[in-house]
């Protein structure tokens, strides 16, 4: 993921829940300039963890990789400037 330490997701869809292959992320929201604070999320020992700002619901899958979700789509990629 490049530009990113951590991997950032973004739901512009609505997905009630998003499955991500990391537990520790950070979540913002929709795609600019609908988004909200970029807000790093550690689900600790859970495998499930929500969004404070845009109520995702994200649940963790060991088979994803960092840099994809279920449903599709919800890997945030920041536009240049």
């Amino acid at each position: 993921m490049a530009g990113h330490a951590v991997p950032h997701f973004q739901n512009d869809a609505g997905h009630p829940a998003i499955a991500i292959g990391v537990k520790e992320f950070m979540c913002v929201g929709a795609n600019p300039p609908f988004d909200h604070p970029h807000i790093f999320l550690d689900m600790g020992d859970d495998s499930e963890k929500v969004c404070p700002y845009c109520s995702t619901l994200f649940r963790y899958d060991p088979a994803l990789p960092a840099d994809r979700t279920n449903p599709e789509g919800a890997v945030y990629q920041p536009q240049a400037a």
